[in-house]
């Protein structure tokens, strides 16, 4: 079965809100074995509305919609919908009772507005809103000897998500005959192109039903989706591990987790297990390091501290990094992000100790040392390693990449040693 998802509002087509009710249904459909096919926004006018729905019902057999069932002028989403299925809106007395009731308990009068929500498009089933005014409106009709389904919502998420659960869901488990199943692998240190060359020709190992999809990110590298459909379980769990198996084989170096963890979670769960600490010099990121492993409930365990040491008379009288090469080689060089490393590390007593020095940009480079040049080092109780990175011109994206592959970098080390 495929589905449309349809949002009614002017305010997010014009970006006042962020539209994160199509992002929770679509994951709930999905693990139904529903396809989301199209999720489209449209204005509060009757006549989008229509062409909105003529098209889902072409391309589908469920359409959920969000938005404009409230009591106001702008609200006309269930105007629309009864003109569409040629429907006369009809008054429903238990439906404004029980709006009475809620915003009595809440200390608020009813309106005459109130009323319209009242209104129902004749053959529409109600479903209950436990939590606010606007009911949920389920429609089943055919066309073209096939079952099409309408199911209505508010558009306020937290009212959307209770209908969902307490009545579409479970209603809607009943409709799908196709097993759909995800699974993310999560890669760092290499990009999207040199990965999918890495992997070879998917067609090779992706059965029949299965996809990869390759989706970068600053802060969790590229990651690697699988997605199987399947008319049984155990088939689509056949395949989905297949699949699993060869980017295991073929990128397993780079994969650092599965599902939707980080890197500071898988490094700190690692920190915790070998009974390490860890502490950070930091220039070009700002903090932004220490400030992620600390996101982590727990990290006080093994983060004992960090260092911001973004001008060289910090770098020298904090971390003791010699004035000769600073001067001789400059604050983003290996020397310095090597000194930095280690005089954090014998400050603070840590296991490891994590440096960054670079040019973030957008300005301040050099022929010699572009915008994206950034150094990073790692020291610990068997030496000191630094590595250089090209990275980019955007200042914010150079600052996730360098605090990612940084943490990565202790992850990787702290495998070999216990290993």
């Amino acid at each position: 079965m495929k589905a449309h998802l349809v949002t009614v509002g002017d305010e997010i087509l014009i970006g006042q809100i962020m539209n994160t009710n199509v992002a929770w249904m679509a994951t709930q459909l999905n693990l139904l074995g529903i396809e989301v096919a199209r999720m489209v926004t449209v204005g509060d006018t009757p006549q989008a509305i229509h062409n909105v729905l003529k098209t889902a019902f072409s391309e589908a057999d469920l359409v959920l919609m969000t938005g404009g069932l409230g009591p106001t002028h702008d609200d006309l989403t269930k105007d629309a919908v009864a003109t569409f299925f040629r429907k006369e809106l009809v008054y429903q007395q238990a439906i404004f009772d029980h709006i009475r009731q809620l915003l009595e308990s809440r200390g608020r009068k009813v309106s005459d507005l109130n009323r319209v929500q009242a209104l129902v498009p004749e053959g529409f089933e109600v479903i209950p809103n436990p939590i606010g005014t606007a009911p949920g409106l389920w429609n089943t009709f055919e066309e073209h000897g096939r079952k099409k389904y309408l199911g209505m919502m508010p558009g306020v998420p937290f009212e959307m998500k209770a209908i969902m659960e307490t009545h579409l869901l479970p209603r809607l488990t009943t409709l799908s005959d196709t097993i759909i199943l995800h699974q993310t692998l999560l890669t760092v240190g290499i990009g999207e192109s040199n990965l999918a060359e890495l992997i070879g020709d998917v067609t090779k190992f992706l059965g029949d039903g299965t996809t990869l999809a390759f989706l970068p990110g600053p802060k969790t590298g590229v990651r690697l989706r699988l997605s199987v459909r399947a008319t049984s379980k155990e088939a689509a769990e056949q395949s989905l591990q297949k699949g699993i198996t060869h980017l295991w084989n073929r990128a397993g170096k780079y994969i650092y987790g599965e599902g939707d963890t980080l890197p500071e979670i898988v490094l700190g769960e690692l920190l915790k297990k070998h009974g390490k600490t860890i502490a950070t010099a930091e220039s070009c990121t700002g903090g932004h390091v220490a400030d992620r492993l600390s996101d982590i409930p727990g990290s006080s365990a093994y983060l004992l501290g960090g260092i911001v040491a973004y001008c060289n008379s910090v770098k020298k009288n904090l971390l003791g990094v010699s004035e000769g090469n600073l001067l001789t080689h400059g604050a983003v060089s290996e020397p310095v992000v090597r000194q930095m490393a280690e005089g954090i590390r014998e400050k603070t007593g840590a296991d490891f100790g994590i440096a960054t020095s670079g040019v973030a940009g957008p300005d301040g480079g050099t022929p010699d040392k572009p915008v994206g040049t950034i150094w990073v080092a790692l020291a610990d109780k068997d030496g000191t390693e630094a590595h250089c990175l090209q990275l980019f011109k955007d200042r914010i994206l150079n600052k996730e990449y360098t605090t990612t592959l940084t943490i990565d970098l202790v992850r990787k080390r702290l495998l070999a040693n216990t290993a």
